[in-house]
């Protein structure tokens, strides 16, 4: 039969200000946008009346962790059972969208298999949460990010070792095998690894170069974590398709950026750095384990970079590392605004970032990320104007309705409902 939105301002992602409009959604797509004040004549029956509030459509998280669930330190990803794993995965996606998530483009899942299980139960109706594509683990090398193995102790966590050409090849086709749509690699180190700090590459040539032959192969995306000048360097000489973080690039570095803008995305993951430096005592990090880190000069060099990165007109997508137990999962949102405050994107710009320029790295450029006839209806109503106030996204009860795909998870008619106790209408 089709539902109406009436009376609410529309953003569709092009515009810098939101427009009046009617959206007509039939089955799972947008039919009609009738522009103006006034209300068409012939319209569906079933009508949700969205005055005060804007439309807009649902947001993707680029650099998302479903599979982070709450986490100290990264041993602490090895320690839980995959049973409990996957459900742990599957409330995260809940939450995502009840928050206004829904598309996700994993950046590593922390097991093999259970981003490629979640997208399979969502797809095919068992659990709920946003449409994903689902991620290897982060592959990385010995002493390498992700590599937490000591003389004495195995311990797992969030990556996959693999050493040399071959063995390189044979981890990234085995999660080939397992049919992920993003295969991550970890080119540079980070803060948090004594032995291979952000500005360390410990990968080789030669191995980036195999992982990369291995993705383009199989038409698989690849993602890789580069803060290291050098490390960002390597990933666009070897065609990367996404690349995270880039804190530390240099002149050189920027520049290989630019010439790739067209065939490559980058994303800050700006939300863990952020909440270290600015809120870490809140969540029990002391400013001298701040210090240590080396945090605020990573803070410091992050946003220095995507100043200059945005200057450059580099497709720059949302997602914090979010799932750690200092980025909760459900504040990612607040990403939006970090890219107001710290980068220097205007409201509608940064808003762009977490729809339309999501939409393209989740290869879906023609489907999602715009309200436009034919598109999905993947909608938000939110009471407010996000254009004035991005921060009204990390607000649940701001986002008074999520749709995704036509359905409707959280009705405005249903005030007080939330993803997690909704049966989707």
């Amino acid at each position: 039969m089709g539902l109406a939105i009436v009376g609410a301002k529309v953003w569709d992602a092009d515009v810098e200000r939101p427009f009046d409009a009617t959206v007509v959604v039939e089955g799972d797509s947008i039919e009609a946008i009738h522009k103006g004040k006034s209300t068409p004549n012939e319209l569906p029956p079933d009508r949700i009346d969205g005055t005060g509030m804007t439309l807009m459509p649902g947001m993707v998280e680029g650099h998302c962790h479903p599979s982070f669930t709450g986490i100290v330190s990264p041993p602490d990803l090895g320690a839980i059972g995959p049973e409990e794993h996957a459900l742990l995965y599957a409330r995260n996606l809940k939450l995502l969208l009840d928050h206004g998530f829904t598309s996700i483009f994993e950046a590593a899942s922390a097991k093999p298999l259970l981003g490629v299980a979640a997208r399979n139960a969502v797809d095919s109706g068992i659990i709920v949460g946003p449409r994903i594509r689902a991620a290897s683990p982060e592959i990385t090398v010995t002493a390498g990010l992700g590599d937490e193995r000591k003389r004495h102790l195995y311990q797992e966590s969030f990556g996959l070792v693999a050493d040399g050409v071959s063995e390189m090849r044979r981890v990234a086709r085995e999660c080939v095998r397992d049919g992920v749509d993003n295969l991550k690699i970890n080119i540079s180190g980070d803060e948090f690894v004594a032995h291979a700090r952000a500005e360390i590459t410990p990968i080789e040539d030669d191995e980036l170069e195999a992982f990369v032959q291995v993705a383009r192969r199989f038409g698989k995306t690849s993602v890789a974590h580069a803060r290291s000048s050098q490390s960002v360097k390597m990933a666009v000489k070897y065609g990367i398709d996404c690349i995270y973080h880039c804190d530390f690039a240099d002149e050189e570095a920027l520049d290989m950026l630019e010439s790739a803008k067209q065939t490559c995305f980058v994303g800050p993951a700006f939300g863990l750095v952020h909440n270290c430096v600015k809120e870490g005592e809140a969540y029990g990090m002391s400013k001298a384990d701040v210090e240590a880190f080396h945090l605020p000069r990573k803070f410091d060099a992050c946003v220095a970079t995507y100043q200059e990165i945005r200057k450059r007109g580099l497709r720059v997508v949302i997602g914090g590392d979010y799932g750690f137990a200092l980025t909760p999962m459900g504040q990612n949102a607040r990403d939006i605004e970090h890219f107001v405050n710290y980068f220097g994107y205007s409201p509608t710009e940064a808003l762009r970032c977490a729809t339309s320029v999501g939409a393209e790295l989740m290869g879906m450029a023609d489907r999602i990320g715009r309200i436009e006839v034919g598109y999905l209806a993947d909608l938000l109503l939110i009471d407010g104007d996000p254009t004035v106030d991005v921060g009204l996204l990390q607000h649940p009860d701001k986002i008074v309705m999520v749709m995704k795909d036509g359905v409707r998870y959280k009705d405005p008619r249903a005030p007080g409902q939330s993803m997690l106790g909704i049966v989707p209408s």
